[in-house]
């Protein structure tokens, strides 16, 4: 064989060799394919599992029960109030914005036909203590008595008071007020929502 056919012949050996340098890594591919098979199987598992509780939360939220013996003996529940507006509305003894819109918001349940409103008392206190405040504050709606251990569990817990909820003739909450609420506050909500004007509007 001459010189440039062996030349030729080693070059050849050389570029086989080299073509199969690459095939080395692949078990390392393999060591690794499991484990990202693993993590794109269990990562949906989490979404498909809180969806139906988080639709649950929010469905009760937006159409709460409520049902609650009240100081004057009475039980009151917001189903029977269907076809209504109701104005639910947390407040406390010793709560001075509270005391304050309480005139209005019986005046509101008086004069409007078309609105219920029902006091929800949220503080630690007794029966009687709450009759003898009413009779030095008497309203026209009914006031029922809150454990504040065990509150409402369809109404978020209050942060502060007074807090107020308008549900809809549906049962629906139309909207939720944080602080001190006016009558013309409530029947504006009332309006957007698709009920009757106020007067005069």
């Amino acid at each position: 064989m001459s010189p440039s056919n062996k030349l030729a012949l080693l070059a050849l050996v050389a570029l086989l060799s080299a073509c199969k340098q690459p095939a080395a890594p692949a078990p390392a591919n393999d060591t690794m394919a499991p484990a990202a098979a693993a993590t794109s199987t269990i990562a949906p598992a989490p979404s498909t599992a809180a969806e139906p509780a988080s639709a649950q939360v929010k469905t009760t939220k937006d159409f709460p029960t409520l049902v609650i013996p009240t100081v004057d003996g009475k039980r009151f529940d917001l189903a029977s109030h269907r076809g209504k507006w109701v104005v639910v509305n947390f407040w406390a003894t010793w709560c001075g914005p509270c005391l304050k819109e309480m005139p209005a918001l019986s005046a509101l349940d008086t004069m409007r036909e078309h609105i219920d409103v029902v006091g929800l008392a949220y503080e630690d206190t007794t029966p009687q203590e709450m009759q003898a405040f009413l009779k030095k504050h008497p309203v026209s709606y009914p006031i029922a008595m809150v454990d504040v251990y065990d509150p409402p569990k369809d109404f978020e817990t209050p942060a502060g008071l007074p807090m107020t909820y308008l549900i809809g003739p549906d049962g629906k909450v139309a909207k939720r007020f944080v602080g001190p609420v006016e009558p013309h506050d409530i029947e504006a909500a009332v309006a957007a929502a698709g009920g009757p004007k106020p007067e005069g509007a």
